[in-house]
Formats: structure tokens, C-alpha cells, sequence
């Protein structure tokens, strides 16, 4: 039997934090000991001890693979990178974004590139990683015909942690002067003229609203793989996301949209920078202003990976208990994913999923991390 002691300890526990020691047998958790020291175990001198954080959705690859418009490096490198930089923040679970759409003209990872030839390179590429990692599926319901890619993805399954509607309509969601603001955005993109873009979106807006697949991808998947909605940002919008199959609510863009999902029974999820910098970086809404009227229940990196525990650590700064921040980035997650029995946090006959942490003034400093008892990362303390 290979047994690890981690003693003397801060001990995140679902509901307390409290010194205590947890024992580790063959990969999994077997004894959580509260107020109590093993002189045998490794000494941690009263650093945080938590599950691992469970990213559920992140844009990071992207940034690996295109660092630079028309500068792109090869999948395996970006990978392996993405993979790195996440255990050293901690984040032992990483739901990667690929989008799944008409358009496949772009390079791989890319908003534009081929979301199911990426899906498909996850199968090799996870098998060598330091943490876990499923994809984060953003389906766009404005396409067809859509049953190929369904039945794709049918096949891609194990690899698939949830799926979210993400509707990319020109001038329905996120920015509060939609479509003004993103024809501008794509003018400079694309080096057009406004005119130009602005016909080209009235063409794309038209034909995306004679399209919806939601009720096809419900059909697929219903009961066998979370699906939710992303930037809804009307009630409209979270009651047709609820009306198929979802569950969550990711990145509600305002206050009405966040408190309809809560009254429908959805989870609500935020990004994490969007709390760390103390609002959303194109004026949707606060996740402060959400989380104090009791409506986010998850934080994801959505783009940056030391946000996670870095907000996570502002919390603790401003208050909030360490097992309830930690909480938005640990079971609440696993729970949305079905994976709330194996993982999420320290409890016997979980996965020991675990990392090692102390709070810095503006970030969590991680110096070692464990998946499935093995360890995948140490720094010096």
C-alpha cells in the first residue's frame, strides 16, 4: 500500500477550516482528521490543504497556440504548456474550450478554427498530462446541418465534461450596444470598413435567427452531459437555455438574467478575473455585484488560470470563510460535472486530488500539488 501523511495542515474541509492531518492510500483519500497531528505524516506547517481547483471552462489554449494574430505554434506545445501553467496554479481539473459551429476556416484553437479536429487531439494529448483534462464543448445553436457534429461528438463523449449553448448572433448578447460595438470590434479585426462589417452581420444575423438546433443537442445528450448557456443576457434568453436542457448559467451579461437562472433552479457560473478585477472587462455584469446578491455558485479561469485562487484569496481577505471561497472552485464545480463522489473535496474515498497553498497579498502562492496521490508539482515554500 503507498501511503501518504500530510500533517499539520489548514484543512479546507466543505464547511470548516480547521488544523488537522489527512492520510492518502493508493490514490485516494482514506482518513480526514481533524484537530489532530501524525508525527509520521509530512510536516505542512500550517499551510492551506484543499482539493484540487476544477476549472470548468477556459479559453487558455487559445493564447498558447496564437500569442500573436498570424503567430501560431504547434498544438502539442500549446498543450503541454496550458497543462503546466494550470497545475502550478493549482487547478488539478481543466475543461478546455472548443467551439463547435459552421465556421472552420480559422487555425486550431482559434475562435474560427475546428472545434471537432481539436476535440479529437485531446484523446492523445491528455493521456500524457499532469492534470485531468475533458473539453468544454461552446456549441453554437444557430447552425445546420448540426447531426454530424452531434454524432461526432456522441463518439468524443469520455472526453466531454459539459456543453453550453453559445450563441453568437450579431447583436444579441454581451456587450450592452451589441451590435454597434461588435461590428466595430470585427471592422478592426478583419481591416474593413464599418459599412462593410455591418452588412456582413445583418447577413449573418438573419440567417443564424432562421436556425436553432438547441432542441437536436437536447435530444443527444439530455441527462447524460451538463449542458448550460453562455452571456444570456435577457430573461428570454435563460428561459429558452432552461426549455433545453440547461442547467447552468455561464457568464450571465446582466442582473436579470443571473436572478431568472437562480429562480429556475440553475447554477450560475462567473469568471473568476471578472471578480479579481472587481468587474467584467467589457461592462456585463459585476461578479462581485452577483455573488453578493447570492447569485454565482462557480468561478471558471474563463482566460486566466491565477485567477482561480486569487480570487478565491480576496474573498478570505475581505471575509468570506476559506471553505466557502473555496468552495466556488472545488465541489460546487464537480457537482455541476457529476463528479461531486470522486472529487471536489477532502472527504474519505475521494480522489486525493489535493493542493498545498499560502495566501499572498495578491495571489495564492502553490507550492505543491497531488492527482490521484501522485505528485505533479512541488515549489520551494
Amino acid at each position: 500500500m503507498n501511503r501518504q501523511i500530510l500533517n499539520n495542515a489548514t484543512l479546507i474541509l466543505p464547511d470548516a477550516t480547521t488544523k488537522g492531518a489527512v492520510v492518502i492510500d493508493d490514490g485516494k483519500i482514506t482518513d480526514v482528521l481533524p484537530g489532530r497531528s501524525i508525527p509520521e505524516g509530512t510536516d505542512l506547517t500550517g499551510l492551506y490543504l484543499a482539493p484540487g481547483i476544477i476549472d470548468i471552462h477556459t479559453d487558455y489554449l487559445e493564447k498558447e497556440l496564437n500569442p500573436r494574430p498570424d503567430t501560431n505554434f504547434p498544438l502539442e506545445l500549446a498543450f503541454h504548456m496550458m497543462d503546466v501553467r494550470a497545475i502550478a496554479c493549482g487547478i488539478t481539473t481543466v475543461l478546455g474550450a472548443v467551439r463547435v459551429s459552421a465556421e472552420n476556416d480559422g487555425p486550431l484553437g482559434s475562435w474560427r478554427g475546428n472545434g471537432l479536429q481539436l476535440a479529437a487531439a485531446y484523446e492523445a494529448l491528455k493521456t500524457t498530462a499532469l492534470a485531468r483534462h475533458y473539453l468544454h464543448v461552446r456549441w453554437d445553436p444557430n447552425f445546420e446541418p448540426c447531426q454530424p457534429s452531434l454524432d461526432r461528438l456522441a463518439e468524443l463523449r469520455p472526453l466531454i465534461g459539459n456543453l453550453v449553448f453559445n450563441d453568437s448572433t450579431p447583436g444579441e448578447r454581451q456587450f450592452k450596444n451589441t451590435f454597434a460595438e461588435q461590428t466595430r470590434r470585427y471592422a478592426l479585426q478583419r481591416n474593413i470598413t464599418v459599412a462593410e462589417a455591418e452588412a456582413e452581420f445583418a447577413e449573418r444575423r438573419v440567417r443564424a435567427l432562421s436556425m436553432n438546433n438547441r432542441a437536436k443537442v437536447h435530444a443527444a445528450f439530455a441527462g447524460t452531459l451538463p449542458l448550460g448557456s453562455h452571456d444570456d443576457t435577457t430573461v428570454e434568453h435563460v428561459l429558452e437555455a432552461k426549455q433545453y436542457g440547461a442547467t447552468l448559467a455561464e457568464m450571465p451579461v446582466t442582473l436579470e438574467a443571473a436572478q431568472k437562472a437562480r429562480e429556475l433552479g440553475m447554477s450560475i457560473c462567473m469568471g473568476a478575473p471578472n471578480y479579481y478585477r472587481g468587474g467584467s472587462h467589457c461592462g456585463n455584469l459585476s461578479a462581485r455585484h452577483a455573488l453578493a446578491e447570492g447569485l454565482v455558485d462557480i468561478l471558471c479561469s474563463d482566460y486566466h488560470f491565477p485567477c482561480l485562487l486569487g480570487s478565491a484569496i480576496k474573498m478570505m481577505q475581505e471575509g468570506i470563510p476559506p471553505h466557502d471561497a473555496l468552495r466556488l472552485i472545488t465541489l460546487n464545480p464537480a457537482a455541476h460535472l457529476g463528479l461531486d463522489r470522486t472529487l471536489g473535496s477532502l472527504e474519505p474515498g475521494k480522489q486525493a486530488d489535493l493542493i498545498v497553498f499560502r495566501a499572498e497579498p495578491a495571489f495564492g502562492y502553490v507550492t505543491q500539488v497531488w492527482v490521484a496521490g501522485a505528485p505533479k508539482y512541488a515549489s520551494v515554500p
